[in-house]
């Protein structure tokens, strides 16, 4: 063997300065304090259910319409420079609720739209762009086969991550655990909540500055000038050249069968999974878990991130696509469907083993696009991907919703509200592995037609 490469073959990918910031910025980006009292935070400022709906509609309608184009933006000046735009971001929405004012609805409402947007425009601006530069600096040192490794080791770090988040987030929100604390300290202070109200985002705003150190210490990679179609864009192109590299993106990806069916079978897999996971709340209160449990509950689904990723990727680096779809679907049509009984107290089983199979998807949809896509297009391919997904999870929120509303309408009787919830909730689940089972059926005849016509 050359020198040359048993040097490749001995370097660590994690030697490679963008494969350790880019993990970085992925844990410290991704996990927030906030997540486990995220919709009691948004009431406890004195903000409505409403208005939280409405902020969430604003924060998806956002990453919507931005995230394709800030994938096509990373491509042509540059990923580095859309991460720190996403890092900036993050650092600005998380001062804007450190410093909101309270009392007045009307201006509290407006700083938290403002946070909003400026959340969904970074988690658009870091979609695809944080991969394509990892990958290619991979890729430049000779290591792209050693993606899966990264991937691996990315997820688990941002599990255990979360798993510490999600519990130090919850804890440092109770004033009663925090005046607890202290008196064990030796300390007789005694907190309240609004106190203890913005604990979750300072400590988020250090994460922020976190991720903003990680994003300038990034090194910006060129894509390789003999790639295909790299000399049709290159690094420092204008919007016109974004808004090109756009539409030829997308043709492109409609001409790559391979990129299209891993694409397609994710935004399935992903939308069903998600809005399950969604409705998680609801499903542990229907098997009759405690309440009390359900922030835990949060942290143990995560612990599923701390092996999930190896299986995957021995899976992916031994076996064909085929054998990484027939295993996902298997895990998370068992999972569904085990669900769908609400068995009391075990039905946590099936709850875990369906969640398990999104980060099965997560993993594998990586892997196999970033394998595929050009280098000159990647970050662009990505937001593809990421609005597939997005527009999946909303699509299929709104067609559930549609259902719950006409089982609801077909129960009548003196019932209570919370009786009705539960008991159109219970009958309408099934439709998620029926689904999911259609789904799968329909999208493996299609690309079998494909391949036959194109044969």
């Amino acid at each position: 063997m050359p020198t040359s490469s048993r040097q490749t073959a001995a370097k660590s990918p994690f030697a490679v300065n963008n494969v350790r910031m880019f993990i970085a910025f992925r844990v410290f980006f991704n996990c927030r304090f906030y997540y486990p009292i995220f919709t009691v935070l948004f009431l406890d400022f004195g903000l409505s259910v409403a208005q939280f709906s409405i902020l969430n509609a604003v924060w998806a309608a956002t990453i919507v319409m931005a995230e394709v184009p800030s994938g096509a933006l990373a491509d042509i000046v540059g990923r580095r420079r859309l991460l720190v735009f996403a890092a900036m971001s993050m650092l600005v929405e998380m001062a804007i609720l450190c410093l909101a004012p309270r009392g007045s609805i009307p201006l509290l409402f407006g700083f938290f739209c403002v946070n909003r947007v400026l959340s969904g425009l970074a988690e658009a601006a870091a979609s695809g762009a944080d991969e394509a530069i990892a990958y290619d600096a991979l890729q430049a040192e000779g290591m792209a086969d050693q993606w899966g490794r990264v991937l691996e080791v990315q997820m688990r770090l941002q599990s255990v991550m979360f798993i510490l988040t999600m519990s130090a987030g919850a804890a440092v929100y109770d004033p009663e655990l925090m005046t607890r604390v202290m008196a064990w300290l030796g300390s007789g202070v005694r907190f309240t909540q609004d106190q203890t109200l913005r604990l979750p985002l300072y400590l988020t705003f250090l994460f922020s500055l976190v991720t903003l150190a990680a994003t300038w210490r990034l090194d910006e990679i060129h894509p390789d000038s003999g790639q295909e179609d790299a000399a049709e864009k290159g690094l420092g192109g204008s919007t016109l050249d974004a808004l090109k590299l756009t539409f030829s993106t997308g043709g492109w990806i409609l001409k790559t069968p391979f990129v299209l069916a891993v694409i397609l079978f994710g935004m399935l897999f992903d939308g069903v999974l998600r809005m399950a996971i969604t409705l998680a709340s609801q499903y542990y209160r229907m098997v009759q878990l405690p309440e009390s449990l359900f922030g835990i509950l949060g942290s143990v689904m995560a612990v599923a991130g701390l092996f999930i990723p190896r299986l995957a990727r021995r899976i992916a680096e031994n076996h064909s696509p085929a054998v990484c779809l027939g295993a996902t679907s298997l895990v998370a049509l068992s999972g569904l469907t085990g669900m769908a009984f609400f068995w009391p107290t075990v039905g946590l089983v099936p709850a875990l083993v369906a969640f398990s199979a999104l980060y099965m998807v997560g993993f594998f949809l990586s892997y196999f696009v970033n394998r595929e896509a050009p280098s000159s297009r990647r970050a662009t391919v990505l937001s593809f991907k990421g609005l597939a997904y997005n527009l999946s999870y909303g699509l299929i929120g709104v067609v559930y919703a549609g259902l719950l509303e006409a089982k609801k309408a077909g129960i009548g009787g003196a019932v209570d509200a919370r009786t009705v919830e539960n008991l159109v909730f219970k009958e309408t689940f099934f439709w998620f592995p029926v689904s999911l089972a259609a789904g799968l059926v329909v999208l493996i005849v299609g690309m079998l037609l494909l391949r036959a016509r194109r044969a």
